[in-house]
Order: structure tokens, then sequence, then C-alpha cells
């Protein structure tokens, strides 16, 4: 099933009115703004759903509202994506952006704000009026693990807050001392995973039966295996294929990158007590270009782009222990919702029924603790 990753082709970049091609600087994973990314995918190229009856949980997108600057994706942009044609059974929401955290209050407690709105979310999904989806059916919240063991009564009051759908914590780790660095939101310092403090507050996790989702880059990976190490019992989640960096300074170094990324998942999956998401990869950070090209790419260019990728994380760590992500809207940057699934399931299509059952659904629903579905109950008008 190997495949090995060469130098990933750019899509053709855009031109200006001279025709002169622009430049490749990387501006961040969401360089587009909702209204420009609107636009964008006005120009798609529309593909029918393969494999329609295909069950799929999305284990990883978020939901946010950013007013000042004109910017959101919230339920009903989700699910006008979901509704696409793909068999989106259920998702897990994954806190990002700060999303509706209480604007008082102790700091600490205020991101206590975003699983409230997530399991309101999960309340209007459960009531299926909108749609057989059971979205945000579990959610990940965030916590500032960095307090040490002061975060025990934030946990507490997001267990509360989450009315039996919290299902663990994202701490957003990546740290980069160049140019991508430059472009992450929420800095934390360098070897935070390695912190005393921080890992008092890890500890807590497994008080309350919470995973860990981890976000960071390629180069921090031997840094979560060592923090496996050190909680064999706590499950950690790492997100995006593990955060291949291939833009600015770190496209000379492709192929030394490319060997400790791979390098590094293999020690990951040593430990059993961690999980890999396949996804992310429509990210700008990832170096494919999409997000540059005139249009929204289709399946059949994300598959020739990802499938070595997906091939690598797929024999790393075996199929019931990954599963495929939409990340959206952030890897709406390079793809539609429809496209994205399309890809999975073209890069994925001569593997086992039973192995792929466990990359679209199985992994997930067991890792966040999911119910088996249930039959839809009849609704009259």
């Amino acid at each position: 099933m190997l495949t090995t990753p060469s130098q990933p082709a750019r899509a053709l970049p855009a031109a200006d009115a001279h025709g002169r091609a622009t430049d490749w600087a990387y501006r961040g994973n969401q360089p587009k703004s909702t209204q420009a990314l609107a636009a964008w995918h006005g120009l798609a190229v529309r593909e029918p759903v393969i494999e329609p009856a295909l069950e799929i949980i999305d284990p990883h997108h978020h939901l946010y509202d950013d007013p000042p600057n004109g910017n959101h994706y919230l339920l009903p942009d989700l699910l006008a994506d979901i509704g696409g044609g793909h068999n989106v059974v259920a998702t897990i929401y994954v806190e990002a952006y700060g999303s509706m955290w209480r604007a008082s209050g102790p700091d600490a407690m205020r991101p206590v704000g975003e699983v409230e709105f997530a399991a309101g979310m999960a309340a209007i999904g459960a009531s299926a009026i909108y749609g057989p989806c059971a979205v945000a059916a579990g959610i990940v919240g965030h916590a500032d693990l960095a307090l040490g063991d002061p975060v025990r009564p934030v946990l507490e009051a997001q267990v509360h807050a989450g009315q039996g759908r919290l299902r663990g914590v994202r701490y957003q780790a990546a740290s980069d001392t160049g140019h991508v660095g430059r472009f992450i939101k929420r800095r934390v310092p360098q070897f935070l995973l390695a912190d005393a403090t921080f890992r008092r507050g890890f500890a807590q996790l497994a008080d309350f039966d919470l995973s860990f989702d981890a976000w960071l880059l390629h180069h921090q990976l031997d840094e979560l295996q060592a923090l496996a190490a050190a909680f064999p019992g706590t499950t950690i989640v790492l997100n995006h294929a593990g955060g291949l960096m291939n833009v600015a300074e770190h496209r000379d170094h492709y192929a030394e990158n490319l060997a400790r990324w791979r390098t590094s998942l293999r020690r990951l999956a040593a430990h059993d007590n961690v999980m890999l998401k396949i996804g992310g990869m429509g990210m700008a950070v990832f170096g494919f270009g999409f997000e540059q090209a005139a249009r929204p790419a289709g399946s059949a260019a994300l598959v020739q782009a990802w499938k070595p990728y997906i091939d690598t994380c797929i024999d790393s760590f075996g199929p019931r222990r990954c599963m495929f992500e939409s990340n959206f809207p952030v890897d709406r940057q390079s793809c539609s919702y429809t496209a994205l699934w399309n890809a999975f399931k073209l890069a994925t299509a001569d593997m086992a029924p039973a192995e792929r059952g466990e990359l679209f659904s199985g992994t997930a629903r067991r890792v966040y603790r999911l119910p088996e579905p249930a039959s839809p109950t009849a609704r009259s008008p």
C-alpha cells in the first residue's frame, strides 16, 4: 500500500492584471475571507458523490462567527456542506477561534462558553429537524492545561456544560520560529508539552475520562511521543496528519522533513494510546497550493496529491487507529466538502470494506465514544 510522496506539485498560481504569477508566500491557513470563498466556490465544477451510502462520522470541524471581519461558519453552513450527498451520520465539534468564549468572568473560565455553544448546536442536531446528522454528537473543548492543577474547576465546568457530550480537550501547541510561526494565532512557548506545569494540567484529563486532541507541526512530533509515553492511560488524538509543513523555508528541506515526519509517525504509533486524524491537508501550510488556484480542486486532483500521505498515515497506525476528518471550514480554502470526502473514498478504494469502515466511522465512534446509530423516528409535518 505504501507509496512514496514526492515534492508536492503546486496548483497553478493566480496571475495579476499583467499576467504575472503572484508569489507563493504563506499567509496563514485561511487567506480567503468567507465572502471571497463563496465567490471562489461558485466557480467550482460540481461532481457527483461517490458511494453515497458509505457511513461517515466527521470527527473534526469547527463553527464560529467573526462579525468584525465578516467571517463565519455556522450551523447552516455546515448543514449545507453535509447536505451535498455524503452519508454523514454524526460529527465531532472541535474548538477553534475562541468561538463563543464568554465575554466576562475569569479568563480560565471563558472557554466554557464554547462548550455551552457546541452543546446548543448538538441539541439542534439531535432534534433531526434539519436532517438526520447528529451534529456535535461529541465535543472537544479548550482548556488552558498550562494552568497546571488549577485547571481542574475549568474541566468540571466544561463537563457540566457539555451535557454528556464532552469527550476531550484540544490544546493548540503548534509552534514555529520561522515564517509559519508569524501566522499562528495562539502563540505558545516552545517545548510546552514537556513543561512540568502543563503536564500537571494534562494529568487532570484522566480523572474526567477526557482525551487530548493535539494540533502541532511535524518538527514537534517527538515531543508528543514523549508525552504519550508519560501518560499511557490518556488517549491522544493527533490532528491533521501530523502537520507536515512545506511552505516558506521548509520547502527547501522537503526530503529531510518528509523523512523526519515519517519516522516520527512510526515512533508515535508504537504507543497504543495515540490515534491519528487524516486530513487538514487542504491547509496552505502543507504546500499543495490548491488555495492559489483559479477554482477549488476536484477529488481527482486531491487524491493524486494526498494519497501518498494518506498511505503513510494508515501504514503507520493501521485503520483502527486512523480516522478521516474534514477540518472544515479551514480545508474549504482548497476544496468543497463533497470533493474532500470523494478524495478519501478514492484513496482507499482498494482496501477491504471493514478497514474502510474503521477509517470513515468506526475509529471515530470508538475514540469519541459515540453510540451506534439508531433508526430515525418518523415525523409528521
